[in-house]
């Protein structure tokens, strides 16, 4: 597996990152536990997630993924071995409305609850890579073409 360095930090990830996407969904706990441990054994350090995931963001399976994660770590007792990437949910307007009472702002107290509420899923102490998943602020995100320039913008 080749390597390369994660921005200027000094993190190693591995070449290829794993998506979690899926699990809780479509793929079960088993099968997860099994592409995590094969992508271990091939090298693969990088493993990256978020807080909304499994897809589609339901409120039923939101955070399911990370709780997979969380018990493999625990399991498997090899948070030393991984780089964990997770992102923190942007505002979802109409359709994200289990996220925080449904006013999931990037401000601090929202990012904050987010990341509590994702260590304690992950059952670690820290996260390598935390991510704004999309932006707070109106823009072409999600296939979203040509939309108007708000006159008035009160995002974060």
């Amino acid at each position: 597996m080749q390597y390369r360095q994660l921005g200027n930090s000094e993190l190693q990830v591995s070449a290829l990152c794993l998506g979690t996407m899926t699990w809780g969904e479509q793929n079960d706990r088993n099968q997860a536990f099994a592409q995590l441990d094969y992508a271990l054994d091939q090298g693969i350090n990088f493993i990256d997630t978020a807080e909304m995931y499994p897809v589609p963001a339901r409120a039923e399976t939101q955070g399911r993924t990370e709780s997979i994660i969380g018990e493999w770590l625990h399991e498997r007792r090899c948070r030393d071995r991984i780089i964990l990437a997770t992102k923190v949910a942007g505002p979802g307007r109409d359709w994200l409305t289990h996220f925080r009472g449904g006013n999931n702002c990037l401000d601090r107290a929202n990012i904050e609850a987010a990341v509590d509420e994702s260590l304690r899923r992950l059952q670690t102490d820290y996260i390598d890579f935390y991510q704004i998943h999309w932006p707070d602020r109106q823009t072409n995100y999600f296939g979203k073409l040509g939309y108007p320039w708000p006159e008035q913008d009160d995002s974060i």
